[in-house]
């Protein structure tokens, strides 16, 4: 595609950026007092299932708006081969904040297992332990009682887990289908690939609210779980709400597909997702190992 600006295109100012930060503010406010309620009901869980489901309007809208600028700029002819270089910089450093992101959460859990609670369990801090926790503490992992002396149940890495694993593996492998036959010109196997991945996304969503809604009910596995239950949501939760976001640019992706928008030479925005979702795989396959099995 031919480019009006040989060097660098400077868009005019946006309002995405706020509006983007609102909408994620809304989502936090709205996750944490619809999390906080969640077992006493009442209008706090309402209040907060309506922040939160504002918040996801508003992230949509933001998305909508923001990808449509950037497709008509680029459809435009406005990127030159310098901006493909700065998206490309752009899109790596992103992951690269990604990968700190969880890197911290993992951080945590790592310490939390193999420093805190050996360290409480120590021949020294026996009595110490009995008084600030509770007598029947046992520095062994995972935490399966809390302070208040109820007792809750890990979830096995066995049957939903390893679904959703295989499930992600194996969109990894149709999505490289699609980009190998969007660099081959093949058009209908392409979309056929990439709708798969897609529909293999909506089924890891789908059984990953399965497995908090048997964690809740059966397991006894909530946030107020102690430090396992903290964890085990967080990481398993910031996880599921990457691949509802890398689900979005897919459909986004197919959308443009639709329109003809990519070339076999030139479709970084495909690269980007494609770079995107294999990144969620292999914190979803981390994730699994540590957090499932271990």
């Amino acid at each position: 595609m031919s480019s009006k600006f040989e060097r660098y295109y400077v868009p005019a100012q946006s309002s995405w950026p706020i509006v983007g930060a609102i909408a994620l503010f809304l989502v936090a406010v709205g996750a944490g007092l619809t999390v906080q309620h969640m077992e006493t009901g009442g209008a706090g869980s309402v209040f907060g299932k309506v922040v939160l489901g504002l918040g996801f309007v508003v992230l949509l809208y933001m998305l909508a708006g923001w990808f449509t600028n950037v497709v008509n700029e680029s459809l435009s002819g406005y990127y030159s081969a310098q901006i493909n270089r700065s998206f490309r910089q752009g899109m790596s450093w992103f992951i690269f904040s990604e990968v700190m992101f969880f890197g911290a959460f993992f951080g945590a859990l790592f310490y939390a297992r193999m420093v805190s609670v050996p360290w409480l369990g120590g021949a020294s801090n026996n009595a110490m332990t009995g008084e600030l926790l509770w007598p029947t503490f046992e520095a062994v992992w995972p935490l399966l009682e809390t302070p208040a002396g109820e007792l809750t149940k890990a979830m096995p890495w066995q049957g939903l887990p390893l679904m959703n694993t295989i499930i992600l593996l194996a969109s990894s492998i149709t999505l490289h289908l699609a980009h190998v036959s969007l660099e081959k010109n093949k058009r209908f196997a392409l979309i056929v690939w990439l709708e798969i991945t897609i529909i293999l996304a909506g089924f890891f969503l789908y059984y990953q609210a399965s497995e908090y809604i048997h964690a809740y009910e059966e397991l006894g596995l909530t946030l107020q779980s102690g430090v396992y239950g903290n964890t085990f949501f967080l990481l398993t939760g910031f996880h599921g709400l990457h691949v509802c976001l890398g689900t979005i640019f897919l459909i986004v992706l197919l959308a443009r597909i639709a329109k003809d928008h990519f070339t076999p030479k030139d479709h970084f925005a495909f690269q980007a997702g494609s770079w995107y979702w294999h990144f969620v795989d292999v914190v979803w396959l981390t994730l699994f190992i540590f957090v499932y099995v271990l």
